[in-house]
């Protein structure tokens, strides 16, 4: 129904934006990461998702498309409704969030406020495929034939604890030396030059 809400920021704060575009008020649930992006704003476009429940109708707002795609993603889930996935993605960056589902590392998602290790766990089996197809159109460098690609890589040396601008200088001769390397390989060979 809304592609996406644009106007001036008129009351923020690190769960909810009012954006007031042409004098209607919009009130929009938002994650901290849409917060971040928006904090310092005065005027914003904020990408929408709408929800209807026979109690309720509520709004969520998101600085990317992308995010908003992953929020979706979430949802479809059985047993994951709007407030856990903004919750989701409060916790996880969108590249932290790949990688914990790409790993199957359901015991860090878990620690997610709200949701238990089956509800995790059931993410990560829905959502496996699914994540790495909605973010793979999206990516800057051409995923790997096999289905890694560079961006994978890179949240994966981050969550390791290395810092982004070396990873991202070092994969990105990795991958350039050979661009259908798997994303275990090019992990692998960026830690041996890291």
């Amino acid at each position: 129904m809304y592609e996406y809400i644009s106007g001036t920021v008129a009351d923020l704060a690190p769960t909810y934006a009012v954006i007031d575009a042409g004098g209607v008020g919009y009130y929009m649930n938002i994650s901290l990461q849409t917060f971040s992006a928006i904090e310092h704003e005065c005027a914003a476009r904020l990408y929408v998702h709408f929800i209807v429940r026979e109690d309720a109708q509520a709004l969520y707002g998101f600085a990317t498309p992308l995010e908003r795609e992953l929020f979706r993603h979430l949802i479809s889930v059985s047993g994951v409704g709007g407030n856990t996935a903004r919750m989701i993605l409060s916790t996880y960056t969108v590249d932290e969030l790949r990688s914990i589902i790409a790993t199957e590392n359901a015991v860090l998602l878990k620690n997610v406020k709200g949701l238990g290790l089956k509800t995790a766990q059931k993410i990560i089996v829905e959502l496996s495929g699914k994540m790495v197809d909605a973010v793979r159109g999206k990516a800057t460098v051409p995923a790997a034939a096999d289905g890694g690609s560079y961006d994978e890589a890179l949240a994966a040396l981050v969550m390791l604890g290395f810092q982004k601008s070396a990873s991202e200088k070092v994969l990105k001769a990795v991958v350039k030396e050979s661009p259908s390397i798997s994303v275990e390989e090019a992990v692998r060979q960026a830690l041996r030059r890291l």
